[in-house]
């Protein structure tokens, strides 16, 4: 298993719970998130960016 940081630029939702669906969703399709932050908004363009360490299984 190793871990990997990575970062997302997501859309805004209509809801905080809509917006950590999304965001937890698009992580998962980098592996397992063991934590993550939204570390910038931007009103203009409606998105948020995201940085995140995942865990990803080690391939043979």
């Amino acid at each position: 298993m190793t871990t990997h940081f990575i970062t997302a630029e997501i859309d805004i939702q209509e809801t905080p719970t809509e917006l950590q669906t999304v965001i937890e969703a698009e992580l998962k399709k980098q592996g397992e998130p063991l934590r993550w932050a939204i570390t910038s908004v931007d009103e203009a363009q409606q998105k948020v960016a995201v940085e995140a360490v995942v865990t990803q299984s080690a391939e043979c």
